[in-house]
């Protein structure tokens, strides 16, 4: 069981790889927001709330999952009003501080995990 927990683990981090990965490649850029960053979102979603499940093995710690959720439906309502505004500029990108702040929240998130004990 603590394997296939771990197997979550590593999907949970690739998702998070390729949201910021694209978020970096986009800040190179045009700035805007790529259908790669909702793949990355969707992987570390589905892999966080696997995550979030009772595996047995150590006590859940609710304020630190439920923290990551919030930013985590922040950073896909960021997403999602990033792209409707992109198709309807004519220059195809998202305000900046829409675009930055994904990539804050992005790091935010992260740094969440790994930090918080």
């Amino acid at each position: 069981m603590e394997t296939l927990r771990e197997i979550v683990v590593l999907v949970h981090l690739v998702g998070f790889a390729v949201l910021f990965g694209a978020w970096v490649v986009e800040a190179f850029g045009k700035r805007g927001v790529s259908r790669v960053m909702n793949w990355g979102l969707l992987i570390a979603a589905i892999a966080g709330l696997a995550l979030a499940a009772p595996w047995g093995t150590d006590a859940l710690n609710y304020p630190k999952i439920g923290t990551k959720l919030v930013i985590l439906v922040v950073i896909g309502a960021l997403i999602g009003i990033g792209s409707a505004r992109q198709r309807k500029s004519e220059t195809k990108t998202v305000p900046a501080a829409i675009f930055w702040l994904i990539g804050l929240l992005t790091l935010a998130n992260a740094a969440i995990a790994v930090l918080w004990k």
